[in-house]
């Protein structure tokens, strides 16, 4: 199966501080990958590289054969992103935020309430259009966030900690709502999260992280046999605590 995204050699360093060391992996096209670890563990600073929102200090990223450096437009017309912890301008509306992004990935302009009416109505929120952002809950502001990420109707999401500040139903749905795409779509996701029953429901093979380093991957299944855990959670918490030893 061809391979939507490509890392090489990824290493990130923040002046003594190494985030990202020498890491390396593919992600399938049509396939969910989870990227789990710790906070601090380098999940988040690989993201952005692979967004090419911060730069690697070595390493190669290929996003859909391209790389950033002589096709950067064309992929991020190509992929979305979302998470928990980025807000969105105050002081729009729901509306005006999610017209500024959909003139950022090219949507162009005659498509684009149609294509904000068609997210708001994915996520179950049509009638948040046009309400002021500074008055959401942060729940509410996630999903936005998350309706954003597919307003491009995306090949490729990368989502951190997408369902964090979500309630427990809205979670569910968001996953379920994820997968679909995935299974009707051919979605190609990257997703961290804390939530290891969110990880083993939805992702079809697993990457852990410890500072900054891969430790260990493989599938949920295989994971579980390997290291003969009941869950996820107890596998994660042997795998981590070995790497301590």
């Amino acid at each position: 199966m061809e391979n939507a995204v490509e890392v090489r050699g990824l290493t990130k360093d923040f002046g003594d501080v190494r985030a990202v060391n020498d890491i390396s992996f593919n992600i399938k096209k049509g396939e969910i990958m989870g990227l789990l670890g710790h906070n601090g563990a380098g999940k988040s600073t690989t993201i952005q590289m692979l967004l090419d929102l911060t730069t690697p200090t070595s390493g190669e990223v290929k996003v859909l054969g391209m790389d950033y450096k002589h096709k950067r437009e064309e992929i991020l017309t190509r992929v979305n992103f979302s998470s928990s912890y980025v807000s969105m301008p105050y002081s729009l509306t729901v509306y005006e935020n999610l017209k500024v992004f959909a003139s950022l990935y090219g949507i162009p302009k005659k498509e684009i309430d149609g294509r904000i009416d068609e997210v708001l109505e994915l996520f179950g929120i049509p009638d948040f259009k046009d309400k002021s952002t500074q008055n959401l809950s942060s729940g509410q502001v996630t999903r936005i966030c998350l309706a954003k990420a597919f307003i491009n109707r995306p090949e490729i999401i990368f989502l951190d900690e997408p369902t964090a500040s979500l309630d427990v139903d809205i979670a569910d749905k968001t996953r379920r709502l994820i997968k679909k795409r995935n299974e009707e779509n051919g979605l190609t996701v990257l997703v961290t999260s804390h939530n290891m029953h969110e990880m083993e429901d939805m992702c079809h093979r697993i990457v852990i992280m410890d500072k900054g380093n891969i430790v260990e991957e493989g599938t949920p299944k295989g994971l579980l046999e390997k290291h003969s855990g009941k869950n996820l959670e107890e596998v994660f918490l042997k795998i981590i605590r070995k790497g301590k030893d």
